[in-house]
């Protein structure tokens, strides 16, 4: 079935030397003290968005720690949609998107980057959640069609969690953000499910590097799922489940630098979401080759074959993993 976009609603509604600058990397952007959130400035000065609160048709979107320190993530199973993208030293951070359910906590919760307000305009004034960003980005993302929920304008809302060490143990209680998930209309990401496209090709598996960090799905027959792989070990959530997705998307696109820097100086990657380019679409064990097009943030994907004909997902948990075009 086709999910519509957002545009059309609209009209009717992240040697010991090594060892260091290893741990420091997985820290993703905190500050030299590690008492802060991303080093960033104060969470508190993240400020509530300029939109009007959320309705029942807004998705709940979620940042996630996905350094090695932060794993295993709690809450990412009950995501309908999980985006992968590169962040600074080559790492990884996870978007998670909830519209059917909301689990009861979901974290660890790390920092906003440029591109999510480029990604999540195609949602119909989403809520963000996320534990800072950095000053400079503050004012983009209170003027993005968005709502904001973070430690400082919600603060019963999160907690930290004991067996952790800070940055890497904040958590999200979504129903003090949002009472009731707003259901499956609200996913205008412009995927279409349905039975298996003609063709593809048999694949046991696929992997997606970006410089310090690799995903790998691996088909499981039994399981009807691709299991997910990161940095070379099984992946699971923190209550021991192995992560598994229905269909995975390797989309193609350009990753540039965006303005902005963390505190080693390294460059916060700019991943574009709105264009065209190549994907491959896994599902059923088979790899399809396809297209795909968003010509306007305000916009989903859309994702083809050679002759425009939409390519249909499998039912389930979709991941998008951002890799870029050659």
């Amino acid at each position: 079935m086709g999910r519509g976009v957002r545009g059309r609603r609209a009209a009717t509604t992240a040697a010991l030397l090594a060892a260091t600058m290893t741990a420091a990397l997985a820290a993703g952007c905190t500050g030299g003290s590690g008492s802060g959130d991303d080093g960033r400035g104060s969470p508190s000065a993240s400020k509530p968005g300029t939109s009007p609160s959320a309705t029942g048709g807004s998705v709940l979107a979620v940042k996630i720690d996905n350094a090695p320190a932060a794993r295993p993530p709690t809450g990412v199973d009950a995501a309908d949609v999980v985006y992968a993208e590169q962040v600074e030293g080559g790492l990884s951070r996870l978007m998670a998107v909830y519209a059917t359910r909301l689990p009861k906590a979901v974290g660890p919760v790390r920092s906003a980057r440029e591109s999510d307000l480029e990604l999540l305009r195609q949602f119909d004034r989403p809520t963000l959640a996320f534990s800072g960003a950095q000053k400079k980005l503050l004012p983009l993302i209170d003027k993005a069609p968005l709502k904001t929920e973070t430690p400082g304008n919600a603060a019963d809302a999160y907690f930290r969690a004991s067996d952790r060490q800070a940055p890497h143990n904040l958590y999200l209680r979504p129903g003090k953000v949002m009472p009731d998930p707003p259901g499956e209309a609200a996913l205008t990401t412009g995927f279409h499910y349905g039975s298996a496209p003609a063709g593809g090709t048999a694949t046991a598996s696929q992997t997606v590097r970006y410089p310090a960090a690799r995903f790998t799905f691996t088909w499981s027959q039994t399981r009807d799922r691709w299991l997910v792989g990161m940095d070379g070990t099984p992946a699971t959530t923190a209550d021991g489940k192995r992560m598994a997705a229905a269909t995975v998307v390797v989309q193609y696109v350009k990753v540039r630098q965006s303005a902005f820097r963390d505190f080693l100086g390294n460059s916060t990657p700019y991943t574009e979401t709105v264009g065209s380019g190549k994907a491959k679409v896994l599902r059923d064990g088979r790899a399809y080759d396809v297209d795909w097009k968003r010509e306007k943030a305000m916009d989903g994907t859309a994702f083809t074959t050679g002759d425009g004909t939409p390519v249909n997902f499998a039912k389930g948990q979709v991941w998008v993993v951002y890799a870029e075009a050659p």
